[in-house]
């Protein structure tokens, strides 16, 4: 197994490409603390992952930075930290003359902030055991710029040069950061858009279908593993040819 014996945290790993993520490391070996705004469903991820022997629930908002030390604490008193997925995220998709600053503060908070507290966080404790593997969650809408995203394209473009940053200041440390960038990804919410907005999506894929969150967990695996030793830095596209 490619995680076995790891420890993982997986932040908005209740739902969605987090879960999808966790179930996928504990598929692997690993063990996984999920981080998530609504307790309840973190707890219902845990349960439905196979329970406390696997897996640990821990309420965290990602942009306070004492709370994503506790969930880091959780994963350290549960035997150390091997694995950082930063995936929680939010959306409030506008254009930019009906954005409120509020919105865009909200998304750049949960996103960059967000992301930059984990990796941080997570550095400071992989950097002592002079290993560990990082994976920042950014999207194909920080490379190209999608119309009402404004807030979400700026903070996942942030992401990727947050990423690369990190990864100079801690590879002499044995710390590996990367980031994925998911394109049109079946989900509950993608699901919700109106038909006519999904199949303009769909047309622009060269594979011709959208991923399922699977698919993306399996590159962040890919990511966390031992087969990407000699990667840090790099920015791997789950897209299906949309956009190159």
């Amino acid at each position: 197994m490619l995680l076995d014996g790891r420890i993982a945290v997986i932040t908005g790993g209740a739902q969605g490409i987090g879960y999808a993520i966790a179930e996928r490391f504990i598929a692997e070996g690993a063990r996984v603390v999920i981080g998530d705004l609504n307790f309840e469903a973190t707890e219902a991820a845990v349960a439905k992952l196979g329970g406390s022997e696997v897996a640990k629930a821990v309420q965290c908002d990602v942009t306070s930075a004492a709370d994503v030390q506790a969930l880091i604490d959780a994963a350290v008193g549960w035997g150390g930290l091997d694995i950082m997925v930063n995936n929680a995220g939010i959306t409030r998709d506008a254009t930019m003359r009906k954005m409120t600053e509020e919105q865009f503060d909200q998304v750049i908070d949960v996103h960059l902030k967000g992301c930059w507290n984990g990796t941080r966080l997570a550095a400071g404790v992989m950097r002592e055991a002079k290993s560990g593997a990082i994976i920042n969650i950014s999207s194909i809408s920080g490379k190209v710029g999608l119309i009402g995203q404004t807030n979400y394209s700026a903070a996942k473009a942030g992401i990727v040069g947050l990423t690369k940053a990190a990864a100079k200041e801690v590879a002499h440390l044995g710390v590996r950061v990367n980031a994925v960038q998911p394109g049109l990804i079946r989900s509950a919410m993608t699901e919700a858009m109106p038909q006519r907005i999904w199949d303009q999506k769909l047309a622009e894929i060269p594979m011709g279908r959208a991923a399922e969150p699977s698919e993306v967990a399996s590159v962040v695996t890919f990511l966390a593993s031992d087969m990407s030793s000699y990667m840090t830095g790099c920015v791997l596209e789950i897209t299906g040819g949309r956009h190159i």
